[in-house]
């Protein structure tokens, strides 16, 4: 049996970090949020807040990904939409009190989780680890 190939390699170091996300969220209290609303509390305006078509693109996900990591956020009460005093077609997604709690955790358990990867790995490899990747995602074209 060969070694996994580069995708599924690359999926469950993902799986291994968002679990990892997910009980730092746990142990500070915020069992509810899951890895994926991390793309809303990083991406967001603390103060002003953030259309929804910014936060994905900061993020680097599709609108309708956004959208549902929002829309799941405003049920539990951590955003709210609000009318863009600029555009009135355009909802602003700001934070609530709650909300900006939990994006500060959020903030620091990702911290936490990106700080162990690179004790695990050393300072080296764990920046080129974030090189390729970046790389790899901004698609370098790999026919070179």
């Amino acid at each position: 049996m060969g070694a996994p190939d580069l995708g599924r390699m690359l999926l469950e170091g993902q799986r291994a970090l968002a679990a990892e996300l997910a009980a730092e969220l746990s142990e500070r209290g915020y069992e509810e949020l899951r890895p994926g609303h991390a793309t809303v509390f990083l991406h967001i305006d603390r103060r002003a807040g953030t259309r929804l078509t910014e936060l994905a693109g900061r993020a680097r996900i599709s609108k309708q990904g956004m959208m549902l990591a929002v829309d799941d956020l405003e049920s539990r009460g951590y955003v709210r939409r609000v009318d863009d005093a600029r555009d009135a077609r355009a909802k602003i997604v700001r934070l609530t009190a709650v909300g900006r709690s939990a994006a500060a955790e959020c903030r620091r358990a990702v911290q936490a989780v990106e700080q162990r990867a690179r004790r695990q790995l050393g300072d080296r490899r764990y920046d080129a680890l974030r090189d390729a990747l970046d790389e790899l995602a901004n698609g370098t074209d790999l026919s070179a």
